[in-house]
């Protein structure tokens, strides 16, 4: 690739000090402005974690050489692998949110209470009923269903202040950045 045919003049510099994550975050925002993309949906710095030497050597290589077509190689073989995994993960968390309704679909306050799990999936009594627009009881009430059903779990051990994961989103939203690394290490 041509040096003036990209409009980046200064190539990337390789520090340790946050740049890297400021630019990760930047890429998705510039996408979404340039129409690319609709929501921030893709996470890169999974795959720039997993994988991070190369990251680090062929951002040197784009200082010490100019070599930006190995960079763009990774950086666009980064958004597939991304992309591909943002994609299996919303099937499973779809997937999962259906067959949780099914178990409760009689009960719109457990209904109203999975639908925002799925937004966040920690949860306090205090924050459920705010999320479900009911009460405390009420809430603690869907909780406890919940919990009886082996979808949420208290997380803290205290007696005050409990906050509640809803475990197998958690695990989802975790999914793809376990999947990188184990595929990396491979």
């Amino acid at each position: 690739m041509r040096s003036d045919a990209c409009p980046v003049r200064d190539p990337p510099s390789v520090r340790a000090d946050g740049n890297g994550r400021v630019g990760r975050l930047l890429i998705p925002l510039f996408l979404i402005e340039r129409g690319r993309l609709s929501a921030p949906l893709l996470y890169l710095s999974a795959y720039i974690e997993a994988s991070r030497q190369d990251y680090y050597d062929l951002l040197q290589r784009v200082r010490t050489r100019n070599d930006w077509r190995r960079w763009l190689l990774y950086f666009l073989a980064g958004v597939e692998v991304t992309a591909r995994l943002a994609a299996e993960q919303a099937v499973a968390l779809l997937a999962l949110r259906d067959r949780y309704r099914a178990r409760f679909n009689r009960d719109g306050t457990v209904l109203a209470l999975i639908e925002a799990l799925f937004e966040n999936p920690l949860t306090t009594a205090r924050h459920a009923a705010k999320a479900i627009g009911k009460s405390d009881p009420t809430a603690r009430s869907a909780i406890r269903k919940l919990e009886e059903a082996g979808w949420l779990r208290e997380s803290t051990g205290a007696k005050w202040g409990k906050v509640y994961v809803a475990r197998e989103v958690m695990a989802l939203l975790q999914k793809p950045g376990a999947d990188l690394r184990k595929r990396h290490a491979e």
